[in-house]
């Protein structure tokens, strides 16, 4: 008999209400819009949910009822195609909000990709939240335009550029995945797998390994481990970004 498949964990509404002020994505995310004062009302405007490793807690095509605030681990953004390969589309972590660029059905499935945890708004709720505190739809549009930007680049991605420089804008984005400052991280964690690499910037697998050990043997980069890694010259990796050496 066929197990059936993993669905995310809803957990009660109400143990959102006070976490929302020692919440550690708080200021990462669109809800430092909202006053300390008001934080009950945030907490019980939204559920908590989780999703283990491999869960797909966004299903493309399916209604669009509710938006996602991820307050822990990380996801991949992917769409099917109609032969049914799969175009991961972007890595979301602690701070991302989901759902901006829908109507009435979602336009991409999001899978975690180590433990992740949310907070889900209805509509209706988030709503009457954004007629409340305008600063925070003042941030939502700010975060819309940034997936247009986002979507702009992953274009040029695949259109333009070499594999080192698809590697090099890679790695350079998620130095700077999640950071409220402007300085991106020297030692970040890579939680996705190589061939979630590959299918995202449109390579394979061996050739995403070949030209991270180049990199690494030019001095620009360190692998410490298997997730992790280090950016030792960022000047040299920006100019091989922008295709300029």
């Amino acid at each position: 008999m066929n197990a059936l498949p993993t669905r995310p964990l809803v957990l009660d509404p109400r143990e959102a209400v006070e976490p929302c002020a020692r919440c550690d994505a708080r200021e990462r995310s669109v809800c430092n819009a909202i006053p300390e004062a008001d934080l009950r009302r945030l907490g019980e405007a939204s559920s908590i949910g989780t999703a283990a490793p491999g869960t797909t807690f966004i299903s493309e095509g399916e209604p669009a009822s509710a938006f996602f605030n991820i307050t822990r681990g990380a996801a991949k953004l992917y769409k099917l195609m109609p032969d049914g390969r799969r175009q991961i589309t972007g890595f979301v972590g602690v701070g991302h909000f989901l759902g901006l660029a829908v109507s009435d059905t979602y336009a991409f499935s999001a899978e975690a990709i180590d433990p992740v945890r949310y907070c889900r708004f209805s509509r209706p709720k988030l709503r009457t939240l954004l007629d409340d505190f305008p600063a925070m739809e003042k941030r939502l549009l700010q975060l819309a335009s940034n997936e247009l930007v986002a979507a702009q680049e992953q274009m040029l991605l695949l259109g333009r550029k070499t594999a080192r420089e698809r590697v090099a804008s890679f790695l350079l984005a998620q130095a700077r995945l999640g950071l409220v400052c402007q300085m991106p991280r020297a030692r970040f964690a890579l939680p996705m797998t190589r061939g979630d690499i590959a299918d995202y910037v449109g390579m394979t697998i061996e050739t995403i390994s070949r030209t991270l050990t180049k990199l690494r043997s030019d001095g620009l980069i360190d692998i410490p481990n298997a997730n992790d890694i280090v950016i030792l010259n960022r000047p040299a990796m920006e100019r091989i970004a922008e295709g300029m050496n």
